[in-house]
């Protein structure tokens, strides 16, 4: 007997719903298919809809007529984060089950409203928390949960941004101001937060938070610069100039067809050296940042208390040469470090001889968030099967996200010690 295929329609074609998520539908057509796509962008709307199939009469650039009816059995909801909520709301409603992209919202209320419509409105809901399903993420849970460190006492983890990401997404892109979308602990560390309650096993108590944006600003500037890079004098020796983020690490890419962060610039596919330039002439992503609208912090340190005795620090910043986590679990018995950068597991119990396990070979090849975008697409065909409960659920993601909500609080009174659940 074959497996049921679920329909999905796509809400917001960005990185996430029109590529990443995209495309592993369209990869597992036993399980999925593609019906519908709404966007605002008509290039975006009309590169998708013939990218996945979708006839014309079921693409949409206006949200209400999208909302008119259903229009499949799944609703991924990839937009950006302040509509998270209201639109995921209308899909409940409409008898959606959701895959939902995180950050579910910065308003206590939003993220508790947004439980209430579930319970009323029955639908099944996963938020994009991938990391929970990658499997070198995985493989720490396990270990911990079987004892190999003993007893988890503190753990101590670095989101390591890298200078050119926060460029891209904090300073020039979408997640650049607090306003229009969520502040920095929830946009960039949503994913940090989900990990570190995961791993301690109980809820938040308690949540102090610092940190600041010091370097992208307009009295950092360097002296007779512009405020496009392609008109500055210094846009083939600035780290941060978009002609060497993006035209010059295009090419020593080898020129990817569709590749993230170029395919974020233009809708060209596939990716030209003249639709990069001219996106970066003109287009957001060709600002100086030290004169782009941005307030999103550069650096920030959270501490955390959970119920269970078990402290963790969180230390975000945009200065590092490289991105990844790096996470240490002080345990009674041991010790495990995670390395993103070193691509690499290190398990020391006290007083037996150490282990090196490699996270590209756990990890599933070819898909991003070290094979946890995968993992959830497939998560999701399960728990729409009924054959699993989702581990990300609506439920347990919302926890993670009043510890952020209680950061950002605490960061604005300068580092207060903030109750997660008042």
């Amino acid at each position: 007997m074959s497996e049921k295929i679920f329909t999905v329609a796509i809400l917001g074609c960005g990185g996430r719903g029109g590529e990443a998520y995209g495309r592993l539908f369209a990869k597992m057509p036993e399980k999925f298919r593609i019906v519908s796509i709404c966007d605002y962008n008509p290039e975006k709307l009309k590169k998708y809809g013939r990218i996945y199939g979708v006839p014309e009469e079921m693409l949409f650039s206006d949200e209400k007529e999208f909302f008119a009816a259903r229009r499949a059995d799944v609703l991924t909801v990839t937009t950006m984060d302040a509509d998270h909520v209201r639109q995921a709301e209308e899909g409940l409603r409409l008898g959606y089950d959701l895959l939902l992209e995180k950050p579910i919202s910065d308003s206590r209320e939003e993220c508790l409203r947004l439980l209430e419509a579930q319970k009323k409105y029955g639908g099944k809901v996963l938020v994009c928390h991938v990391l929970r399903y990658a499997p070198a993420f995985r493989k720490v849970f396990d270990l911990i949960r079987e004892g190999t460190i003993g007893r988890l006492a503190a753990i101590q983890a670095v989101e390591q941004v890298a200078y050119w990401h926060q460029a891209h997404s904090y300073v020039r892109g979408n997640w650049r101001r607090t306003e229009d979308t969520t502040p920095m602990i929830l946009a960039k560390c949503c994913h940090d937060l989900d990990l570190l309650q995961w791993y301690a096993g109980a809820r938040c108590e308690s949540v102090s938070s610092v940190g600041d944006l010091t370097f992208f600003n307009e009295k950092n500037a360097p002296e007779n610069t512009a405020a496009r890079c392609m008109e500055c004098r210094l846009r083939d020796s600035c780290p941060y100039s978009a002609k060497v983020l993006y035209v010059d690490r295009w090419k020593k890419a080898g020129c990817p067809e569709n590749e993230w962060p170029y395919n974020v610039l233009t809708t060209a596919l596939p990716l030209t050296e003249e639709a990069i330039r001219g996106a970066i002439e003109k287009g957001p992503y060709g600002r100086c940042v030290f004169r782009c609208d941005n307030d999103a912090v550069d650096h920030q340190l959270t501490q955390m208390t959970f119920a269970n005795g078990v402290k963790a620090t969180l230390t975000m910043t945009a200065f590092t040469a490289e991105g990844g986590r790096i996470m240490k679990f002080c345990g009674t018995l041991g010790e495990i470090v995670l390395n993103e950068t070193e691509d690499k597991i290190d398990v020391k119990p006290f007083g037996k001889a150490p282990e090196c396990l490699r996270i590209g070979v756990l990890a599933e090849s070819g898909y991003a968030h070290g094979g946890g975008d995968y993992g959830l697409i497939s998560e999701l065909y399960e728990v729409l099967s009924g054959r699993a409960k989702p581990e990300t659920s609506l439920e347990a993601s919302v926890e993670s996200h009043l510890m952020g909500i209680a950061a950002e609080e605490s960061r604005l009174q300068g580092g207060a010690l903030i109750r997660v659940h008042a």
